[in-house]
């Protein structure tokens, strides 16, 4: 069960989970090995309050999958569900806004429980492309809580393209992702295939911190040992605390090179959010040990 420390301050809440509801390493480690596969998400929802979707980037459930979804997860549960990448990826997005607005009427049934949209760019939308994401964010952004990543070097140079995009989220309440990929490049590849192949895949942009509105989200992907990753998290540690001492509900999600290990990095920041005493609600994971579990195998 999710258990949370008391007398918060402020509104703000943090939402704070991993980028996928199942993974076989967690069977036998975390869920029972006689679990159902289609339990997972409920199994899931009893330690974290909110997961990355990024089932819809590849692939639109029917109705009754995502009415399964709506009946798996408790009321304070919020999904965070990336648009289709047709919708990113394919053509303008001023020519996607209807298959967009679709999309939502697709997971409507989730109501409150959709906590926040995810618009995913490719690295190849630049500054010339803004005022078509502004064309789109007319559109959606009053019908949803948005979130827009970026991965183009000029809008992270801190020069007047990054100030109009900047501007442009904050003039539509939209909230920018902020990608923080820095543990992961700095661990030694050493012939590791699948940290190799991962570095490879995962953009590597600078972190620039801003919150354009009142849902902050961070997707922070982690060096693979997870005792490295202290000192790349204590800033965020300061940062959350922050925002949530602002009144902001922040959304933060936890990666491993090997998605198996997120809920143990999980479970290491949320240790660490509670003992900066900032009073503020933050889930006790509680995950049974690694060491003994995989003792057991």
């Amino acid at each position: 069960m999710i258990n949370s420390t008391t007398n918060a301050t402020t509104t703000g809440r943090l939402y704070f989970g991993c980028p996928m509801w199942s993974h076989p390493y967690w069977f036998g480690r975390w869920f029972s090995t006689s679990t159902p596969k289609q339990e997972a998400l409920s199994h899931y929802a009893r330690r974290f309050n909110s997961v990355e979707g990024n089932t819809t980037f590849y692939h639109l459930p029917d109705e009754t999958t995502v009415h399964r979804w709506n009946d798996s997860v408790g009321s304070q549960f919020r999904f965070s569900f990336k648009f289709h990448q047709d919708i990113s990826h394919k053509g303008t997005l001023t020519e996607s806004i209807d298959a967009a607005k679709q999309q939502l009427r697709l997971l409507s049934s989730l109501q409150h429980k959709l906590g926040l949209m995810m618009l995913q760019l490719p690295a190849s939308f630049d500054p010339s492309q803004l005022p078509d994401l502004r064309n789109f964010l007319s559109h959606i952004a009053p019908l949803t809580t948005l979130a827009v990543e970026v991965r183009h070097p000029l809008l992270f140079a801190k020069g007047d393209d990054e100030a109009r995009l900047n501007r442009m989220l904050m003039d539509h309440g939209v909230n920018r992702i902020i990608m923080d990929t820095r543990a992961l490049f700095s661990a030694d590849a050493n012939g590791d295939d699948l940290l190799t192949d991962v570095q490879a895949k995962k953009p590597r942009v600078p972190v620039n911190v801003i919150a354009t509105a009142d849902h902050p989200v961070v997707r922070y992907v982690g060096h693979p040992d997870l005792s490295a990753n202290r000192a790349f998290l204590e800033p965020w540690v300061r940062k959350v605390t922050q925002w949530l001492n602002d009144g902001k509900d922040v959304t933060f999600f936890l990666h491993m090179p090997d998605n198996g290990m997120a809920p143990w990095l999980a479970e290491l920041f949320a240790g660490m959010l509670r003992d900066c005493g900032s009073g503020h609600d933050i889930p006790d994971i509680n995950l049974p040990s690694l060491v003994t579990q995989d003792s057991l195998l």
